[in-house]
């Protein structure tokens, strides 16, 4: 059974940063790609970014290009979102999600299999 935990949520302030890790476990992930989506409040969930485990073939959404950067560390079976630079408009529930498929970028809820509970980001002063 895939877990996926996330941590490092929380309140900053525009222009901070935070840092979004997401514990995998139940699997050899070598073939999976585990993504960050987020909720904001009263909107759909939509992509963030993407990396592929074995690869690390990485994948981000334009609105977050320059100032998001997702990693993983396959020793440790987890999968970073180093935010910076924050705005308002980042604010959202933050959810990680994995897929068994490595060989096309998937940026649809629909594509994820297996999802955690979310943490909370909020951008405000």
């Amino acid at each position: 059974q895939v877990r996926l935990v996330e941590s490092g949520g929380g309140l900053v302030q525009p222009g901070g940063s935070l840092r979004l890790s997401c514990a995998a476990s139940g699997r050899t992930f070598s073939s999976y790609t585990v993504a960050w989506f987020r909720q904001p409040p009263g909107k759909e969930r939509e992509f963030v970014a993407s990396i592929t485990w074995g690869g690390g073939l990485a994948w981000l959404t334009d609105s977050v290009k320059g100032r998001f950067t997702i990693s993983r560390d396959s020793g440790k079976n987890t999968v970073s979102l180093q935010m910076n630079i924050l705005k308002p408009d980042d604010t959202a529930l933050y959810y990680c999600a994995a897929r068994l498929g490595i060989s096309t970028i998937q940026t649809n809820v629909g594509e994820y299999e297996y999802w955690g509970q979310g943490t909370q980001v909020t951008v405000s002063s």
